[in-house]
């Protein structure tokens, strides 16, 4: 007598999301996925990177990642409330590497809060650990997706800025659509700036930079601080090096390889 065949078996949302609590490294630490159950099928500009993790940085994340990480999973952000001000002017950076820049700018401008966003285990245990030791209130560090944050969790004229430092430049032309800064980032970005707030990129990657100051130009709500004459060179329409941006590490490597740093600095109208 044959037996009946076993159904497929049928993942949902809900067994999915247990699958990846079990398969967090830190059971109270940045999720693999926050954003899972949206199912979501688009291009990113990012790969999640989970990578080795020092101890330094483990333990940092198990002290911390309750009272200064967020998971970017949909759903509002409060960021007075994040913060502990409604008087805390907040820019968001994404994409922050290892976090010596961003606690080295959090140090040197305590009036102003930072959301960091990366999906770099390694790095979101390292800036905590920094904010921790330099003693700093002004640093969150976000989880995930900055796409959602911004499209699903942030209100209207809620940031004071927006730094996007060396971002991945995808420099073959395939790859291009995965670059970041494109018409329709810019298009979900602006609504959320307030007046006055600044937008700055940067990048060692020269076709990238012309990329960005074609982009940034073309955005409505946007005005550059260094825009570009009738009869521009090439180098016009790009800023210098603002003083409270570090010289990272990263940046160093590139200079040492002979690469130009581009600067561009933006202004919501």
């Amino acid at each position: 007598m044959s037996s009946s065949p076993t159904p497929p078996t049928t993942v949902t949302v809900t067994d999915r999301a247990d699958i990846l609590v079990k398969q967090r490294r830190f059971p109270n630490g940045p999720a693999p996925d926050p954003a899972a159950s949206r199912e979501e099928h688009r291009i990113r500009s990012f790969h999640a990177r989970r990578g080795r993790i020092t101890q330094a940085q483990a333990a940092a994340i198990d002290a911390h990642w309750d009272a200064w990480g967020v998971e970017l999973d949909g759903s509002p952000l409060d960021l007075p409330a994040l913060f502990g001000s409604a008087d805390l002017p907040v820019v968001l950076e994404i994409g922050f590497g290892m976090g010596d820049a961003t606690a080295a700018m959090a140090a040197a401008d305590p009036a102003t809060g930072i959301l960091a966003v990366d999906v770099h285990t390694p790095g979101q245990g390292n800036l905590l650990a920094l904010a921790d030791r330099l003693g700093l209130t002004n640093v969150r560090v976000a989880n995930g997706d900055a796409v959602v944050l911004l499209r699903d969790m942030l209100p209207p004229a809620s940031l004071a800025g927006l730094r996007v430092y060396f971002p991945d430049p995808w420099p073959k032309a395939k790859h291009h659509k995965r670059r970041l800064i494109q018409p329709d980032f810019l298009a979900m970005v602006t609504p959320l700036l307030r007046p006055g707030a600044v937008v700055h990129c940067a990048t060692d990657w020269e076709p990238y930079a012309e990329h960005m100051l074609e982009v940034l130009s073309a955005a409505p709500g946007l005005v550059n601080q260094y825009p570009a004459g009738p009869n521009s060179r090439p180098a016009e329409g790009f800023a210098p090096r603002p003083d409270f941006r570090p010289l990272t590490k990263f940046e160093r490597q590139g200079l040492a390889k002979g690469h130009v740093v581009r600067d561009l600095l933006f202004t919501r109208v």
